[in-house]
């Protein structure tokens, strides 16, 4: 087929799309000479008319990704955009999402399954956002290291922009920290959010929900009004489901990624292209239908309350290098908790670290990319270094590159 024809009738119709949602007036003479297309044509575009039709890609090129096609596809759960985008980022030859989709399907790569259909709904801009948990994912780093996260979705319901939130745990606090992130993301907060019923939300009393207390708080503070989903009827909160759908697409990276950093790189990547794909709901990308939404947002709270929420204890992991993440920062622990959850508690200009209730390690705050004990790097340098003096060596010059590593 011919890509750049292609190409550019995609872009008119992601124009015209706009031009339908603003409901705005189009100029059909303007945007033939903008697109060199006669003016009939695209008045022809905006009344609904889809185009030549495309013919098939008869290439074969995808057959030699044919069985890392088939691996994937054993993977419980993923899809075959999750598939798709993990093969993009590698940058395999692989051509449109459209043809990829085709070639699974017509070499019966994977059965197809029904879905339920369940009713539509929209929200006016500004008006409510959804958001759920994407619980329990397992995953595998290329070092065999294995990781159970969950992601955090919130989705504006009118323009669809999704902002997803890495977090080892599901705690309240988690929620605040994660309600609070997307707020500053988005630059506001809507007036409803609609949620499922988890319990950092919903406490159960006499058989009844009831919203918890200190949620509520949260709430009436940021200027939002909770709602609810209605048992048993998730299609309540379709818009964020189909939001983790995306987050699924990490299922791809198993076994194919580094660390807790390099995860965490992925899920923003794929969150950001999440914004900028067109949405099959809309016909428009969210990031642009966000930029008029952004306008109906209600302002975030003063700074007092937004820090009165923001819990300054932290469970963490240890890396596998000895050291936690806070604030963008790293910190070193003794090497014997490496894979260890510990508590990270800021007082004043200080990082305490707990292993339990033990206190294994306080340090000053700083600017420094890394900040290691002597002590904690020694070591780990022991590890692999025998000899006494030069260990002691090495030891001092690395830690004086670390000291001086993008300060």
């Amino acid at each position: 087929p011919d890509l750049g024809r292609i190409a550019m009738e995609n872009m008119i119709r992601a124009q015209l799309n706009i031009i339908k949602t603003m409901d705005l007036k189009p100029n059909f003479s303007e945007l033939a000479r903008k697109y060199g297309y006669d003016r009939r044509t695209i008045k022809k575009y905006y009344e609904g008319y889809e185009g030549k039709p495309k013919t098939r890609d008869k290439s074969s090129k995808l057959d030699k990704y044919k069985d890392e096609i088939i691996e994937k596809l054993q993977i419980e759960g993923i899809k075959a955009k999750a598939i798709y985008e993990y093969f993009v980022d590698k940058e395999y030859d692989i051509g449109s999402y459209s043809n990829f989709n085709k070639y699974i399907k017509k070499n019966n790569l994977k059965p197809t399954t029904k879905t339920k259909g369940h009713p539509r709904f929209e929200t006016p801009p500004g008006k409510q956002a959804q958001v759920d948990w994407k619980e329990d994912l397992k995953l595998t780093s290329k070092f065999n290291e294995q990781f159970i996260i969950n992601v955090f979705s919130y989705k504006l319901g009118n323009s669809r922009y999704c902002h997803f939130e890495y977090k080892k745990h599901r705690t309240q606090q988690d929620v605040f920290d994660s309600l609070i992130k997307a707020f500053k993301e988005t630059g506001g907060v809507p007036r409803e959010i609609l949620f499922d019923n988890m319990s950092t939300v919903v406490d159960i009393v006499d058989n009844r929900r009831r919203i918890n207390t200190k949620m509520q708080a949260f709430a009436d503070d940021f200027g939002f009004k909770i709602s609810l989903c209605k048992p048993r009827r998730s299609y309540t909160k379709g818009k964020v489901e189909s939001a983790n759908k995306f987050v699924e697409w990490l299922l791809a990276y198993n076994f194919d990624f580094e660390d807790e950093d390099d995860l965490i790189s992925i899920i923003k990547n794929i969150n950001r292209k999440v914004n900028q794909y067109v949405s099959q709901a809309t016909g428009v990308p969210p990031i642009l239908l966000f930029q008029k939404e952004k306008e109906y947002l209600q302002p975030l709270p003063k700074h007092q309350v937004i820090e009165s929420y923001m819990h300054h204890d932290l469970r963490v992991s240890v890396h596998k290098d000895s050291l936690v993440n806070y604030k963008g920062r790293k910190y070193s622990v003794p090497a014997k908790y490496i894979g260890k959850d510990v508590l990270l508690k800021q007082i004043q200009n200080e990082l305490y670290i707990y292993f339990n209730t033990e206190l294994i390690r306080i340090h000053q705050l700083s600017n420094k990319s890394f900040n290691y004990e002597p002590n904690d790097y020694r070591e780990l340098m022991t590890q692999s270094i025998k000899d006494d003096n030069d260990l002691e060596k090495i030891v001092s010059e690395n830690l004086n590159a670390l000291d001086n590593f993008l300060k």
